[in-house]
């Protein structure tokens, strides 16, 4: 089965389809804006394999101590997402992603692989019961129910950062931290932008643009986080209609 993916690279980066669902045949912001992302972190060491298809089949994963999430762990790998839907769901795809990224881990030799999880599986998150299947369990949790799930090879284990364990911001007004790692953060941004400014609800969109500033997060974060009344809400993509409901509370 391993012949039918392929890893994305600095050579085919710009032409190969990068498996989420957007149709779109036409320029669309969120791809571009995903490629560039990728230009500059598949040097870092990440690692983006998906099917050879036209399918939303792929494993994207990166090492901790480059990847844009606040969890700190001496070499390990952190998996951003793994997703395989539709038609190819049920066909071993899955399975040989995780392996993929187990297997290349224990051949660089990494302590092991890590992921955001949450006591209740959550929207926008990876199947993380999936992931238990392979052996992995929480090694860390937080107040408001997320979990940093981890496969140890070698008896240690990555922690969320200190600074994560109180999830609160001085600013009252909605603030979305966001940065441009999924294709669909850049169409959520921007929708999000407009349904505040029409209805004159004041809004902070901080784009998390350095490694830096991700590590230095005040909350957990895949790519996405959001804060209302000073306090952390989700990791969720949100739409209109969650955005309205949290604004009536």
């Amino acid at each position: 089965m391993d012949t039918d993916f392929i890893n994305l690279t600095a050579e085919n980066l710009a032409d190969e389809h990068l498996c989420c669902i957007i149709r779109s045949k036409k320029f669309h912001p969120g791809i571009d804006a995903k490629r560039k992302w990728l230009s500059d972190r598949l040097k870092e060491g990440h690692v983006f394999r998906k099917l050879n298809a036209k399918a939303t089949v792929f494993i994207e994963y990166a090492p901790l101590e480059t990847a844009w999430v606040p969890i700190t762990g001496d070499n390990y790998y952190y998996l951003y997402c793994l997703w395989v839907s539709g038609s190819y769901k049920g066909k071993g795809y899955g399975k040989s992603l995780m392996e993929y990224c187990l297997a290349d881990a224990k051949e660089k030799r990494r302590s092991g692989v890590c992921m955001l999880g949450a006591e209740k599986q959550k929207a926008w998150l990876s199947d993380q019961a999936f992931a238990k299947r392979f052996g992995f369990e929480a090694v860390d949790t937080t107040a408001d129910g997320y979990e940093l799930l981890a496969l140890s090879f070698d008896g240690s284990t990555p922690k969320f950062a200190p600074n994560v364990r109180n999830p609160r911001i001085e600013s009252n007004e909605l603030t979305i931290y966001y940065d441009l790692q999924c294709p669909y953060v850049y169409q959520k941004a921007e929708s999000i932008k407009r349904y505040c400014e029409t209805n004159g609800i004041p809004v902070s969109l901080i784009r998390v643009d350095t490694l830096q500033k991700a590590k230095e997060l005040p909350c957990v974060f895949n790519n996405w986080a959001v804060f209302y009344k000073g306090d952390f809400k989700t990791v969720n993509l949100c739409d209109v209609a969650f955005l309205e409901r949290m604004l009536k509370k």
